[in-house]
């Protein structure tokens, strides 16, 4: 819409250039006054004035499509960016996500609000006033028919140097972002060492290289922008000349002279537009081209096929010589590992650390694909279920659970939204965690900071068992349910991970004895050594 309002625009502009022309040349040659002229200036007005509209319902048109296009790819980028940090994927981060997400995606208004629409009517609209001015001077026709092409071989020329400054700076940003944030979020054992010092010299130290380099873009881009203007300037200065010597001979009328010398710059305007755009919209580009890496990147969600997705309390779940590998390690995390999970049964699986365990997990839930055999429940391979309806049939508890800014309440409940305060209270019984709520102020309105702030990392832990509680999936899955917790806190973890074991299908990966106690049956996973 907004390139056809475009071409209606450049329509217009011949129609102006023309009733100018001729009010010019009647006022001057023919003598006419204005009260012999305002028909032709009523008419002259109202093209201008349906110009103005026709540019403002373009510009409309072209914002609609940019907010549409930047909320799609936000929601991919941020649903890409989850299903990656879900299996531990280390090639996102959040702070490039935040960079990515708000500042990079925003940039990319005006490369689908200006520099698109500009780019179709940078090819139609010159070939639109070649035509026009065919019919009234074939030497100024002739004369930008041969300069057109220069502007585009200039911007080609300096939009490669463009690019270059911008992948860096962008780059930069998303090095800075990623770095304030992970001082900030160890900023208490920074100072504990005695290294906070040390890291605001290293901030300051990366935000003058992003400084720096936001110059350097920006010298670039006054540079190609001055020699687009040039070009164009040079080339209608010459189709100026041309007209004022014929002028001056006499082989060229007046009104003729005055529509090609008022036609001849717009031929060049959509060409510089886009320059312009270009530059504008050249970070957003180089972060859309990492957005969609990223996008790419995350497991693909199955489409759902309509089957019935098997219930692992009634189903076995079979691993038949499953094998998997992470592109950036030498050896599998995974080689020929065979094991099935009965209906009921709370399986084990232990192993050092980079055995597999948490990789084992990714597989049952669905966001990972083995390179070789097959992860099948009821018959089906768990990677073509429909995800969402796996995903409600089980509740996965990582080694280090998160949760959000908000209430404790608010915590619980992503198990299950809809749950009444009743049922929180009772999923935080089960979970061994009601009193330390109830000790709080405000209860289960209590707000915890980001990561769980506020609370102790058995409390923490507790509170996801509570969240899973809630949840009252048939599979549940444990990752390291008592990594990094005191011999006290842990007894206290256990004895809530033993009242949720029974009566569910479970797999419980640790290596700690302990936790290997309350399983019915315990796999021991190998790792697997680098090949020579």
């Amino acid at each position: 819409m907004s390139v056809l309002l475009g071409c209606v625009a450049a329509l217009l502009i011949v129609a102006q250039a023309w009733l100018l022309a001729d009010v010019v040349a009647e006022a001057f040659l023919g003598g006419r006054g204005l009260d012999q002229l305002g028909l032709p200036m009523a008419v002259l007005a109202g093209v201008v004035l349906m110009r103005a509209a026709v540019a403002w319902a373009a510009e409309l048109a072209a914002a609609r499509a940019s907010a549409q296009a930047k909320s799609e790819l936000r929601g991919g980028l941020l649903a890409a960016g989850a299903r990656l940090a879900a299996i531990g994927d280390p090639r996102v981060r959040s702070g490039e996500l935040a960079v990515l997400a708000s500042p990079g995606i925003d940039a990319l208004d005006g490369y689908f609000s200006r520099y698109l629409p500009q780019l179709l009517l940078a090819v139609i609209v010159p070939i639109a006033m070649v035509v026009a001015l065919l019919a009234a001077d074939w030497i100024s026709a002739l004369i930008v028919a041969f300069t057109v092409p220069l502007v585009p071989l200039f911007m080609a020329l300096v939009g490669a140097a463009t690019r270059e400054h911008t992948e860096a700076q962008l780059s930069t940003l998303q090095r800075l972002a990623g770095h304030f944030l992970d001082v900030v979020a160890g900023l208490q054992t920074l100072k504990l060492f005695g290294r906070a010092r040390a890291q605001a010299h290293t901030i300051g130290r990366v935000t003058d290289l992003y400084r720096r380099r936001a110059l350097a873009t920006l010298r670039v881009t006054f540079l190609s922008s001055l020699i687009l203007e040039l070009v164009a300037t040079v080339a209608v200065a010459i189709v100026a000349v041309a007209i004022g010597i014929r002028l001056m001979e006499g082989s060229m009328g007046l009104r003729a002279g005055l529509f090609a010398l008022i036609l001849a710059p717009e031929a060049y305007a959509p060409l510089r537009r886009v320059g312009a755009n270009y530059h504008e919209s050249a970070e957003g580009m180089a972060a859309a081209e990492r957005a969609f890496t990223i996008i790419e990147a995350a497991p693909r969600r199955p489409p759902g096929n309509g089957r019935r997705v098997p219930d692992p309390s009634a189903e076995p779940i079979v691993l038949c010589g499953i094998g998997f590998a992470y592109p950036q390690r030498r050896s599998p995390a995974l080689s020929g590992v065979s094991l099935e999970v009965r209906p009921g049964e709370a399986l084990g699986v232990a192993g050092t650390s980079g055995c597999g365990k948490s990789t084992m997990l990714a597989l049952l839930m669905g966001l990972r694909q083995p390179y070789q055999g097959s992860a099948r429940i009821g018959g089906l391979e768990i990677g073509m279920l429909d995800r969402r309806a796996w995903h409600a049939r089980l509740a996965w508890i990582p080694q280090r659970p998160h949760f959000f800014g908000g209430s404790i309440a608010d915590n619980v409940r992503l198990g299950r939204p809809g749950a009444s305060e009743a049922e929180v209270w009772r999923a935080l019984d089960a979970a061994g965690v009601r009193d330390v709520v109830r000790a709080l102020p405000l209860g289960l309105d209590s707000v915890l900071g980001d990561g769980g702030f506020g609370l102790a990392a058995g409390e923490r832990q507790r509170l996801a068992l509570a969240r899973a509680f809630l949840r009252d999936a048939p599979l549940l899955l444990l990752d390291e349910p008592t990594a990094g917790l005191d011999g006290r806190t842990e007894g206290e973890v256990l004895a809530a991970v033993r009242r949720m074991l029974v009566g569910r299908t479970a797999v419980v990966a640790s290596h700690r004895p302990a936790v290997a106690g309350l399983c019915d049956r315990v796999v021991t996973l190998e790792r697997q050594e680098s090949a020579t």
